[in-house]
């Protein structure tokens, strides 16, 4: 079920990594999703010249871990239409466009939602995985429980620009004094998208997110306007281009997935944040797994649910093991700041510490390996 009028087949650029490729390899949807893979050769750090500092190549062996881009980076939207096709015209999916859980009951047997048109219904269960700011994970935690939402100190908006020929396939990522950081990277002929990324743990900028898209764009307008390299370019993109997005970066983090016959997926349970790289991967993971245990667990459904904690919790800490103190370093306020990143960066490439580690990191991410549920191939 999903609250927009249609199919929301877009978005900016996502990855998949470690046990998230085995989860599509496992599904037969390798091929289809390699078809629509985005040509990103690597990441390069660039000075206020866009002089090249740094570059960090994608290990695209086949073999070992991904480095800062992934072997399968990959449109959102482009995902989810393939998602969509192989499942709309079967008889075991029902896709409902328009309409969202306003709230629901359960007992031991069955689940009534309610929903925004005022219709209602009765479900065997009911999964919640509307996002971080998940209305089914509000109902089912405890009230006086502990805040799931932990905060990064970290903001975040992207859009697209019409891409120049100077767009290349390389994710150029530059530093500006104040916390500031931007990405440019294109993945079609036409388009280039830009994200920038601002250091700054004011509280009052919570509610940025929420403020019309003309009075977001004007805050990072204002933010960035003075900080360097194609700024010019990229605010006047801003103001006309309607692929447009902002967010305060956060994880999701909480002890309670699920409650009776009602169950949290994706970043309604475990929001790793998009500097853990691990979003798309951790929501397939979590599918897959629940999937799985549900499939083994099909009249015990308390039972699948806690296998589904059992065996999922130890990868969702590992993919949630981000440093908000080492993210802020990576955004310097100074100059001389920058400077020493870029120093660092450089040093890394020149002893090829980021082809050594992709060589021979391990492709299961954390040493959690990923279950195998021969009931899923037999459905």
């Amino acid at each position: 079920m999903e609250r927009f009028p249609a199919l929301r087949a877009s978005g900016a650029q996502i990855d998949l990594r470690e046990q998230g490729i085995q989860v599509v390899r496992r599904m037969g949807l390798e091929a289809a999703i390699r078809a629509k893979l985005v040509d990103e050769a690597g990441v390069a750090l660039v000075d206020s010249q866009g002089r090249v500092k740094a570059k960090v190549m994608a290990n695209k062996s086949g073999k070992g871990a991904q480095s800062l881009t992934s072997e399968f980076e990959i449109m959102r939207g482009d995902l989810v239409r393939i998602l969509y096709d192989e499942t709309k015209d079967g008889d075991i999916v029902e896709y409902v466009f328009g309409k969202t859980v306003e709230r629901f009951e359960q007992d031991e047997n069955r689940v009534l939602a309610h929903f925004s048109d005022g219709s209602s219904d009765t479900y065997d269960l009911l999964v919640g995985a509307d996002g971080q700011g998940s209305r089914v994970r509000k109902a089912i935690l405890p009230p006086d429980g502990p805040d799931p939402i932990r905060r990064m100190g970290i903001h975040m908006a992207y859009w697209f620009i019409p891409r120049t020929d100077d767009d290349d396939n390389l994710r150029r990522t530059y530093h500006s004094p104040g916390g500031r950081m931007v990405f440019r990277r294109s993945h079609n002929p036409t388009e280039t998208q830009v994200y920038f990324f601002l250091r700054d743990g004011s509280p009052e900028l919570s509610s940025i997110p929420r403020a019309s898209a003309e009075q977001q764009k004007e805050f990072w307008a204002q933010r960035f306007r003075d900080a360097g390299w194609q700024m010019d370019r990229f605010i006047e993109g801003m103001k006309t281009m309607e692929n447009w997005y902002c967010q305060e970066v956060l994880q999701v983090r909480t002890n309670t997935w699920s409650k009776g016959r009602v169950v949290l997926l994706g970043d309604a349970a475990h929001c790793p944040s998009p500097f853990s790289g691990m979003g798309t991967t951790g929501a397939l993971v979590g599918a897959y797994v629940l999937a799985g245990e549900i499939s083994r667990n099909p009249d015990n459904i308390s039972q699948a649910f806690a296998n589904y904690d059992k065996t999922l919790r130890p990868f969702v800490d590992e993919i949630q093991d981000v440093k908000p103190a080492l993210l802020r370093l990576g955004m310097p306020e100074t100059w001389w700041g920058i400077a020493i990143l870029h120093f660092i960066f450089r040093l890394i490439c020149f002893l090829r510490i980021p082809q050594l580690k992709a060589r021979f990191s391990s492709e299961e991410r954390g040493g959690w390996r990923l279950p195998d549920y021969p009931e899923l191939k037999a459905a």
